[in-house]
C-alpha cells in the first residue's frame, strides 16, 4: 500500500511540474533599411550588413569584381537605418521579464523600440541587452539608426594632439581588416551582422555555466563548475543538475535576488583526456545541465566539455628562452597557419564554410590554428568544430598593427568586449592560447612610429598599451579562464632584433618584404614561428571570377585592387627568377606562382620542424583569403587549394622525411610527432630521370617519440652523376614499438629531394597518361610516366577537390587521385608540368 501511495505521490508531483524555461525569439524577419536621407525602404537580411544589402538590390556592383571596390566607397559615407516590426504573445507579455539581445551591431548604433531611445553602442564585438518588459507591447517597431565611423574617428582625433598609426581606425572596437589590408579590400560595412533575440522569463534564468578544470589525472576529473543565476527575488528551493551519461550530479541551494555566481565540485571518474586528432581522440564529454526551481524546469542546456592540460612553457635555457605548448603534459610541435574572416561580408559565411575549411585544415595534418588579431572573433560554430575535429585554437584579440587610445571610456569599452569573449569561449577544449595583439608592440618599437612624437606623446601613448595589454586583457584572462596563458603580443621581436630567432614567437618576414632568399628560413630558425609567408596567384577560377574573362591573364586592369601589396608582382617575378623558369603565357605563370611560393614555405616548415625541440611551432601566413586575390594563402577564396596546400600536407605528416645539403653532405631527418617510438625499415634511393638507380642505401632504424634525428649522411661524392639529373627517393616503412601493435599499424612515409634548383633540373619531355574512370563520388584519375614528370597539375572547370595534386611522378609510376565532384563528366582535364614550361620557356628564349 505503502508503494503505491510513494507512486502516486510522485506522478502526482510530475503532473504538478512545468517547463518554465526561458523562450528565446530571433528577430530576423520582416526587416528594411535604407540610407537615412532617402524616403524609400527596401528588404534587407538580418544578420547580414549594408554592403550585403545593397548588392542584393543592385545598388552597387560587386565589389568583388574587376575594379569594383573602388566604386563602392561612398557606402561608409552614409548613415544607415534598419527597421522591422514584431509582434509578442499575451504569454511572452506576462512574463516578469522580457529581453532584447543584440549579438552583434556594427558599430555606432541607436536603438530605439515602439519610438523610444532604449540604448547606443560602440563595439562590434560586444554583446548589448536591454530590458524592455515596460516597453514591450503586442505589436511592437524596432528601429537600428547606424552612424558613419568617421564622426567618432574624427572626433576622438581631434582630443588628441599627435596621431595614432596607422590612422583612424584604431578608435573603432569593429574588425580592423574592414579598412582594406595587404590582402583584403576596403569593405568598411556597418549593420546587422550577429543575431536579434527576445528572451523573456519569470524569476529566474541561468545566465552561463562555466566547466573550470581544477584537476586532471588518469582516474579523476574535478571541475569547479560556476554558474550564474539572475532571479527576480530570493529563491530558496532551487536545485542545479550536471547529468554526465548515467550519472547524476544535484545540489540544491538559496538562490538570492539580482545576479549572481554559484559553485559545485563535479568529478568524472576515469577521464577520457581530449587531444588533437593527430596524437589521440579529441574526446567531449555532452554534459546536460538543469536549473529548477522546486519542479519547475527554470533552464536546460548542454554543454560539451573536453578534458585536457594545455601550457605555454617559457623556460630560460642556454639559448634564451623556451616557447611551447604543453598538451597533457607532452610537448606537441604545433603545426598550422593564420586564420582570416572567410568573407569581408559575414553573413555570406555558412556552417558548410567552416565545415570544408576545417576539414582541409585537418586533411593537411594541420593542428593549431592562429585567429589572427584584425579580424573577428569567431562564431561558436567554428570553434565548436575544432573541438570535435581535435585542432587547438591561438587566439588573438582583435587588435592589429597599431596603437590604440587609453581614454577611460575607450578602457572600459575594451574591458567589456574582452569579458564577454573570453566568457563565450572558455568552455571549448580547442582554445590554447589568447594573445594580447597582433605586431602592436613591434609597430611601435621598429617601425619609426616614435619618430614625429615628443617623449610626452610616446610615454602616453606606451602607457595607454599598458594598459589594455599588460593589464587589462591579461588580468580578464586570469579571471574568466584561468587555465590557459596570456602572450602579450605576438610576436616577441619581429626580425628587426636578433633576439627573435633564440626566443618567444617570431614572425619572420625577411623572405618577401626584404627580398631575402628563401635559404634565410633554414638559417634563422627560430622558437616558434607564428608567421612567416610568400605570395602566390590564386586558382584560375578564382582569376576567372575578378577578370569577368575566361583566359587567365596576369596583367588584368582587375588587379589594380586584386594584387594589394605595391611590391607584390615584382617579389613574385624575383623569386621566381631564382628558382623557376619564368613563362610568359598568364596560365603557366600563375601555376608557377605557386610552385614558387610552396617551395619557400615548405622549405620554412620542414626546417622549423627539423630543428625540434628548440623550435616547437609552425604557423604560415596565411591559411585562407576574405575575396579572390593574389594573396599569402594556401587556399584561395574559392575554396581551391593552392601548391602549397597540397605540399603542406607533406611537409605536416606526423612522420616526415626532410632532407637538406650541408657542407656538401645530403643529411636526412626523421621527424616523428608520434607519442611511441617507431621502427622499421628506411630505404635512400638516388635515381636518374629515367629510373636507373645510381646509389642506394638501407637500413634499421628505430626513431624515438617526438624528435626530430638524422638517420643519414651523404657525401655528395657518393652520388655518381650530375645533381641536376638525379632525384633521392627515401621511404621509411615503420611500425609502432609496442606489444599491441597490429598490422594495420604500418605506416610509410616517404620523400623526394632535388639537389638542384627547380630550373637546374634536366628534365625529360612532358611525357603523362591519364586515365579517368568515374566514380559514385566524382572520378579517379591514374597518373602515369615512363620518364620524371615534376610537379604535375591537373585542373578542369570542373567544380570539386583533387585529393592530390602538384605531384612528382616518378619512371614507371602510376598514381591514383580522386577527382570529389558533382559534374557528370570532367571532358576538359588538362595538366601542366615543370618538365612542358621548362622546355616551353626554353624554346621561346632561344627564338
Amino acid at each position: 500500500m505503502n508503494k503505491i501511495f510513494t507512486l502516486l505521490l510522485v506522478l502526482l508531483m510530475i503532473s504538478c511540474a512545468k517547463d518554465d524555461r526561458p523562450t528565446v525569439a530571433n528577430i530576423h524577419q520582416n526587416w528594411e533599411f535604407k540610407e537615412t536621407t532617402d524616403t524609400n525602404w527596401n528588404t534587407a537580411s538580418v544578420p547580414g550588413n549594408v554592403y550585403s544589402d545593397l548588392l542584393s538590390h543592385n545598388k552597387i556592383p560587386d565589389p568583388f569584381l574587376g575594379s569594383n571596390e573602388l566604386n563602392v566607397q561612398w557606402v561608409p559615407t552614409k548613415d544607415w537605418e534598419y527597421q522591422t516590426t514584431f509582434n509578442l504573445d499575451e504569454e511572452t507579455l506576462k512574463k516578469s521579464n522580457i529581453e532584447l539581445t543584440f549579438e552583434g551591431l556594427d558599430t555606432y548604433a541607436s536603438i530605439y523600440l515602439n519610438d523610444s531611445l532604449i540604448g547606443k553602442t560602440n563595439n562590434a564585438f560586444r554583446t548589448w541587452k536591454f530590458d524592455i518588459k515596460d516597453l514591450a507591447k503586442a505589436e511592437n517597431s524596432l528601429r537600428i539608426g547606424f552612424q558613419k565611423t568617421s564622426v567618432h574617428e574624427e572626433k576622438e582625433t581631434a582630443k588628441l594632439e599627435y596621431l595614432l598609426n596607422p590612422g583612424i581606425r584604431v578608435f573603432t572596437r569593429k574588425a580592423q581588416f574592414q579598412y582594406g589590408w595587404d590582402w583584403g579590400p576596403i569593405v568598411n560595412t556597418s549593420g546587422i551582422w550577429k543575431p536579434i533575440k527576445i528572451t523573456s522569463w519569470n524569476n529566474m534564468k541561468l545566465d552561463d555555466v562555466f566547466f573550470k578544470q581544477e584537476e586532471l589525472t588518469d582516474s579523476i576529473a574535478s571541475l569547479n563548475v560556476e554558474y550564474t543565476i539572475s532571479a527576480d527575488e530570493d529563491v530558496k528551493d532551487a536545485t542545479f543538475e550536471i547529468k554526465n551519461g548515467e550519472a547524476i550530479h544535484t545540489v540544491k541551494f538559496p538562490v538570492y535576488k539580482g545576479t549572481h555566481t554559484y559553485t559545485t565540485r563535479f568529478q568524472i571518474k576515469n577521464p577520457n583526456r581530449w587531444w588533437t586528432y593527430n596524437l589521440g581522440t579529441p574526446h567531449l564529454y555532452e554534459l546536460d545541465v538543469k536549473l529548477k526551481q522546486g519542479n519547475d524546469l527554470k533552464a536546460q542546456k548542454t554543454v560539451k566539455v573536453g578534458l585536457r592540460t594545455i601550457e605555454l612553457v617559457r623556460e630560460t635555457d642556454e639559448k634564451g628562452e623556451t616557447f611551447y605548448f604543453k598538451l597533457n603534459g607532452i610537448p606537441v610541435f604545433m603545426k598550422g597557419a593564420n586564420y582570416i574572416p572567410q568573407h569581408s561580408m559575414q553573413d555570406k559565411v555558412t556552417d558548410a564554410h567552416y565545415e570544408k575549411l576545417l576539414n582541409d585544415v585537418k586533411d593537411a595534418n594541420m593542428n593549431m590554428l592562429r585567429v589572427w588579431g584584425g579580424g573577428i572573433y569567431e562564431n561558436d560554430i567554428f570553434y565548436k568544430l575544432c573541438d570535435e575535429k581535435g585542432i587547438l585554437v591561438w587566439q588573438d584579440f582583435m587588435f592589429a598593427c597599431a596603437m590604440y587610445p587609453g581614454d577611460k571610456a575607450f578602457l572600459d569599452n575594451v574591458q567589456q568586449e574582452a569579458i564577454d569573449q573570453v566568457s563565450r569561449l572558455r568552455n571549448y577544449a580547442s582554445i590554447a592560447l589568447w594573445c594580447g595583439n597582433n605586431e602592436n608592440n613591434e609597430a611601435w618599437h621598429r617601425w619609426g612610429w616614435q619618430a614625429d612624437k615628443t617623449e610626452a606623446q610616446r610615454k602616453a601613448i606606451w602607457d595607454s598599451y599598458l594598459a589594455v595589454f599588460d593589464r587589462i586583457l591579461p588580468e580578464t584572462v586570469a579571471k574568466y579562464h584561468p587555465s590557459i596563458s596570456y602572450w602579450e603580443s605576438s610576436p616577441s621581436y619581429g626580425r628587426g632584433d636578433e633576439r627573435f630567432q633564440f626566443e618567444g614567437d617570431a614572425h619572420d618576414w625577411g623572405v618577401w618584404h626584404d627580398a631575402l632568399p628563401f635559404e634565410r628560413f633554414e638559417q634563422k630558425v627560430p622558437r616558434f614561428m607564428s608567421e612567416f609567408g610568400f605570395q602566390s596567384f590564386p586558382s584560375y577560377e578564382a582569376i576567372r571570377a575578378f577578370t569577368g574573362e575566361d583566359s587567365i591573364s596576369i596583367n588584368h586592369d582587375s588587379y589594380i585592387t586584386h594584387q594589394k601589396h605595391p611590391r607584390g608582382f615584382k617579389l613574385i617575378r624575383e623569386y621566381m627568377e631564382r628558382d623557376y623558369p619564368v613563362p610568359t603565357a598568364g596560365d603557366d605563370y600563375v601555376y608557377m606562382s605557386q610552385l614558387t611560393q610552396a617551395k619557400g614555405i615548405t622549405m620554412g616548415m620542414e626546417a622549423e620542424r627539423r630543428a625540434m625541440p628548440y623550435c616547437m611551432g609552425s604557423l604560415y601566413w596565411q591559411l585562407n583569403d576574405c575575396w579572390p586575390v593574389v594573396s599569402w594563402s594556401s587556399i584561395d577564396f574559392m575554396g581551391n587549394w593552392k601548391a602549397l596546400h597540397y605540399k603542406a600536407k607533406k611537409s605536416f605528416e606526423d612522420v616526415l622525411i626532410s632532407s637538406i645539403v650541408e657542407n656538401d653532405t645530403i643529411n636526412t631527418y626523421i621527424v616523428s610527432d608520434k607519442l611511441q617510438d617507431i621502427e622499421g625499415d628506411f630505404t635512400l634511393e638516388f635515381l636518374d630521370f629515367n629510373g636507373t638507380i645510381i646509389h642506394s642505401t638501407k637500413q634499421k632504424l628505430t626513431v624515438v617519440a617526438n624528435t626530430s634525428q638524422i638517420v643519414a649522411k651523404t657525401p655528395m661524392t657518393d652520388i655518381k652523376g650530375n645533381a641536376s639529373e638525379y632525384v633521392m627517393r627515401a621511404v621509411f616503412i615503420s611500425t609502432p614499438l609496442n606489444t599491441n601493435a597490429q598490422t594495420g599499424d604500418t605506416l610509410t612515409s616517404n620523400s623526394l629531394f632535388y639537389v638542384a634548383r627547380p630550373k637546374e633540373l634536366n628534365l625529360p619531355k612532358e611525357d603523362i597518361s591519364t586515365k579517368v574512370t568515374k566514380t559514385e563520388d566524382g572520378f579517379t584519375i591514374e597518373v602515369s610516366a615512363k620518364t620524371l614528370q615534376k610537379d604535375v597539375f591537373l585542373y578542369t572547370k570542373a567544380k570539386g577537390h583533387f585529393s592530390d595534386n602538384f605531384i612528382d611522378v616518378l619512371p614507371n609510376q602510376t598514381i591514383t587521385i580522386t577527382f570529389t565532384t558533382e559534374a557528370e563528366s570532367i571532358d576538359d582535364l588538362a595538366f601542366k608540368t615543370l618538365n612542358g614550361i621548362q622546355r616551353k620557356v626554353a624554346k621561346s628564349a632561344n627564338y
